[in-house]
């Protein structure tokens, strides 16, 4: 009987020798969209994987919690792979393979498979019906303890080291963790020099610059507007072709809103080769150019020649505005649009459809900073995030040279980039 005993307990410490063997380890470095998504999707599709978040605060998904004012601009009504890419200053190709696996519908199914419906507004963007980012973080908290995935706050990696067929991670505070797949998901960096850890693993960075930044215009008069929003603007880069339109904001340090974020994605890296001191070109009217502004202009002269040119304003722009432009154009508060002279209305039509502003210097708001650089993509495999350059390393979020426009298409790069790390990670 003794013996039988015996083997019974040798047996089982042998069964949990093979079952620790068995069990493979994912270290996933980063509790942003793209570390979660790729953390939980990994331990779903594989239970017998061992997840692991490390982040580097005290907080996760701090983007999540922000984004959209609060509300979490999960990702964007656009289904066409061809024109979502578009959407991409930089990434296209690479994410014309990915999204082929995982796009709009795919977030849209995997958030609703989870009670999470989300909301199209207007202009494309979508959001959860509840209207708060907690829904979201509630969601993803709720598939981290349902799989048993694991997170260490306020751990910093900085060194990977390969030893034979699996990874040791070395942190902040000198721990050695051990894993068998690294999917490093921990965002851009604003620095070259952050890049470091993982140029020494043999990875190659193209140089991270800001995007998504508003423009600084110091002194301007306009800035006594402050508020005021125009529907459909149209701001130009001056010596460039790039120029972008949509509603425009005027704020107390210059422009902000969708057509400047826009911009200034699409021109990154000639704005910060500019060192961020260039001229824009603004057109506050949807519907006219200077062309055919002045072809107009002698029947709005006919039609409301004995109205108050201050009263009566004919275009789809703030009042506040216009009266600020009338100003500029020196035009009396009792001028009559009859009255008005050639040099005012050249001065006029020059303000509404060309108004041109030096900008000196960005604006970056901290909790949405996005960068245009990061991880070269010709070193990651775009269907699978799969490192070209390391076994078992793997890639996901903004630490890749891939950043969209304002609208959700950054998240959109997460969930896609972090489900594919995970669906391969799960498999292997």
């Amino acid at each position: 009987m003794g013996n039988l005993l015996f083997f019974m307990a040798q047996l089982s410490v042998v069964t949990c020798m093979i079952i620790n063997m068995a069990q493979k380890k994912l270290i996933v470095i980063g509790g942003g969209a793209a570390g979660f998504f790729c953390a939980v999707n990994a331990a779903r599709l594989n239970p017998k994987l061992e997840v692991l978040i490390v982040e580097k605060h005290n907080k996760i998904l701090s983007k999540v919690r922000v984004s959209g004012g609060g509300r979490c601009n999960v990702t964007h009504s656009c289904f066409d792979i061809q024109e979502l890419v578009k959407k991409y200053p930089r990434g296209q190709n690479f994410l014309k393979k990915s999204f082929h696996w995982f796009n709009t519908k795919h977030t849209i199914d995997w958030f609703e498979e989870r009670g999470v419906t989300l909301a199209t507004e207007a202009d494309g963007r979508m959001f959860p019906v509840s209207n708060t980012s907690q829904t979201i973080v509630d969601c993803l908290m709720k598939e981290t303890n349902k799989y048993g995935v694991r997170i260490s706050y306020s751990t910093e990696i900085i060194e990977i080291n390969k030893v034979a067929e699996t990874f040791e991670l070395i942190t902040n505070s000198n721990q050695v963790i051990q894993a068998d797949f690294i999917c490093i998901a921990c965002g851009g960096y604003p620095k070259s020099t952050q890049f470091e850890w993982l140029q020494k693993i043999g990875h190659h960075i193209e140089t991270p610059v800001p995007s998504l930044f508003t423009f600084n215009v110091p002194q301007h008069p306009i800035l006594q507007l402050m508020g005021v929003s125009v529907v459909s603007a149209q701001i130009k880069i001056a010596g460039t072709k790039l120029s972008n339109e949509g509603p425009l904001l005027i704020t107390h340090w210059g422009f902000s809103g969708p057509a400047v974020l826009k911009l200034s994605a699409y021109a990154a890296r000639v704005l910060a080769e500019k060192n961020y001191d260039f001229t824009v070109l603004i057109n506050w009217l949807k519907d006219h150019n200077e062309h055919s502004l002045r072809d107009e202009w002698i029947h709005l002269r006919e039609r409301f020649a004995a109205q108050k040119v201050h009263s009566k304003n004919p275009f789809q722009i703030p009042n506040r505005l216009w009266e600020f432009l009338l100003q500029q154009s020196d035009i009396k508060e009792q001028q009559r649009w009859a009255d008005i002279t050639v040099k005012q209305q050249n001065q006029l039509i020059q303000l509404l459809t060309a108004y041109t502003f030096q900008v000196k210097g960005k604006t970056t708001f901290k909790e949405e900073f996005v960068t245009c650089g990061g991880i070269q993509l010709g070193e990651v495999d775009a269907n699978t995030m799969h490192s070209k350059k390391m076994p078992n390393l793997f890639f996901a979020g903004e630490i890749l040279d891939v950043d969209g426009i304002t609208g959700g298409f950054n998240f959109q790069n997460a969930w896609t980039t972090g489900w594919l790390a995970a669906k391969t990670i799960a498999s292997l």
